[in-house]
């Protein structure tokens, strides 16, 4: 896969050798699916079948407020909305894809509004120490939010290729390990972050599709490991199953399983609930906590859907409900011990 023909535009985020997943201008997913054109996304927005979420929607849990650490065999996973959650273990406070702002689009009165609240107060937080950011989407990539955490917490933030500019224009001081596919960053207390390939795309406007990388990440933690996908097409499970041949399986797995509808445009990009269910039988995950909808409307389906789909996914595939959790903002999962 080579950039679009008569694209001579320089990549604004990187600069770097030719490799596997990048072809000197943009990065692309080997033997994958590219993400849709204009006009796909034309028919997609013209073609009718999106169901209208309710706004705003109360949460079952209230705001949660964090304990500062936990500590040993603990694994706990508070949900703020959409793909941000507060992981604690081995005594850190790790966030991925922070997200307080009210909409995630690069304009503040258009584009999708959070229908709930944050399920932990900014002011909840414990001392951030670490923040996961999979790729430049505006509901992973948040800019006003790292410039928060970044003035109260003063958190390293893990990021592939790419982001890092975009991060630095409005957190110049930022503390950022950038990462490519299969790289490895060593963090404290035993623990270390495996960057791994997923099924994605990225872009922040018209001009930048594909010029900033995007990854899952395995964090290897004294009290077990984690796999966090931020957003992924299911792509034949070939990452799942290489990620498990690789780390050998998890306690826990942090998966996307909403915004996947219309699957003729979605397909590629966002996994559905029964492909994510799959995936944790893949990757051999004991637990999942569940992420990616009931936060921002992004897609057609409607609010209760992916989790609807889940629990039939589940009986289909013989899986106990409560190994795989789809978390609610303020819900708060202490992962077994296993």
């Amino acid at each position: 896969m080579t950039s679009s023909s008569g694209s001579a535009r320089k990549n604004p985020y990187y600069q770097g050798p030719v490799s596997y997943h990048f072809d000197g201008q943009r990065f692309f997913n080997p033997g994958g699916v590219a993400p849709g054109n204009a006009l796909d996304l034309l028919r997609w927005q013209l073609g009718g079948g999106r169901v209208r979420w309710p706004n705003p929607v109360i949460s079952a849990f209230p705001p949660a407020k964090p304990d500062r650490h936990v500590f040993g065999e603990q694994m706990r996973v508070t949900m703020v909305g959409h793909a941000s959650m507060l992981v604690q273990v081995a005594g850190m406070n790790i966030l991925t894809d922070p997200v307080w702002s009210e909409r995630v689009s690069p304009f503040r009165t258009v584009g999708p509004k959070r229908v709930v609240p944050p399920g932990i107060r900014f002011e909840d937080l414990p001392h951030i120490d670490l923040v996961l950011v999979t790729h430049n989407h505006y509901d992973h990539l948040d800019l006003a939010t790292l410039a928060r955490l970044q003035q109260a917490h003063r958190p390293k933030i893990v990021t592939p290729l790419g982001n890092d500019t975009i991060i630095r224009r409005t957190v110049p001081d930022a503390d950022i390990a950038v990462v490519d596919w299969g790289d490895r960053v060593e963090v404290r207390g035993g623990v270390t972050i495996d960057t791994e390939p997923c099924h994605h795309w990225s872009a922040r406007g018209m001009g930048d599709r594909r010029m900033a990388l995007w990854a899952a990440f395995v964090l290897t933690t004294p009290a077990g490991k984690i796999y966090h996908v931020g957003d992924t097409g299911f792509h034949d499970g070939i990452n799942y199953d290489a990620v498990r041949q690789k780390h050998g399986g998890f306690r826990l797995a942090i998966l996307p399983f909403g915004a996947y509808e219309p699957r003729w445009f979605m397909k590629g990009q966002h996994q559905n609930p029964e492909e994510a269910v799959r995936g944790m039988k893949l990757c051999n995950a004991a637990y999942v906590a569940g992420h990616h909808f009931a936060t921002f409307q992004l897609t057609n389906e409607g609010i209760d859907a992916p989790v609807q789909a889940l629990d039939a996914a589940l009986k289909a595939e013989g899986v106990e409900p409560d190994r795989f959790r789809p978390l609610r903002a303020g819900e708060v999962f202490d992962v077994p011990v296993v």
